[in-house]
């Protein structure tokens, strides 16, 4: 199994995230959008460096007309009887409803069934983040169910979070 260097979709270029990427992906993470959902605290770009250092996890920056417009996270479980990858993903809104989401989704999916050989991915956003929800579904993934009270908001309420799956026959083209 290989160590990705870059992925090509079709709009985007997904290549290793480094330090140098902190600022652009820090950008992104402090836009009310996202950090609605990812948070970050005071510092977002230690936060960011934070996610780019954390064990067992790989995060992809997403590139589109020359420039970094978010992250795509993936992590993998090796237990032989429970194989499987997670992934992870944030964009620039002002790119949000141009496929760029469902195309870096996409090809990182090609890539963990391809070449990892996964047989089965899981992604779990909020249970009310329906434009992500639509975008994993252009993908390919199915809602499992809802898992409730599964994240805490900033605010440190409890919010409910929709596991979806796909399954490697299952990838759109």
């Amino acid at each position: 199994m290989t160590e990705p260097t870059t992925l090509r979709g079709a709009h985007v270029l997904l290549r290793p995230a480094t330090p140098h990427d902190i600022p652009a992906l820090a950008a992104v993470r402090a836009t009310p959008e996202v950090r609605e959902r990812w948070r970050g605290g005071t510092d977002m770009a230690a936060a960011v460096a934070e996610d780019l250092a954390e064990p067992g996890s790989r995060t992809l920056a997403i590139e589109y007309a020359d420039r970094v417009v978010g992250a795509i996270q993936w992590a993998e479980e090796t237990e032989p009887d429970y194989r499987h990858a997670n992934i992870d993903i944030y964009l620039d809104p002002a790119l949000h409803g141009n496929g760029l989401g469902a195309d870096a989704v996409r090809t990182l999916a090609r890539y963990l069934i391809t070449d990892r050989g996964h047989h089965r991915l899981v992604i779990d956003p909020a249970a009310d983040n329906e434009p992500a929800i639509r975008c994993y579904r252009k993908v390919g993934f199915r809602p499992v169910g809802v898992m409730r009270r599964y994240e805490r908001a900033e605010d440190g309420s409890w919010h409910d979070a929709l596991l979806m799956d796909l399954l490697a026959e299952e990838l759109t083209n």
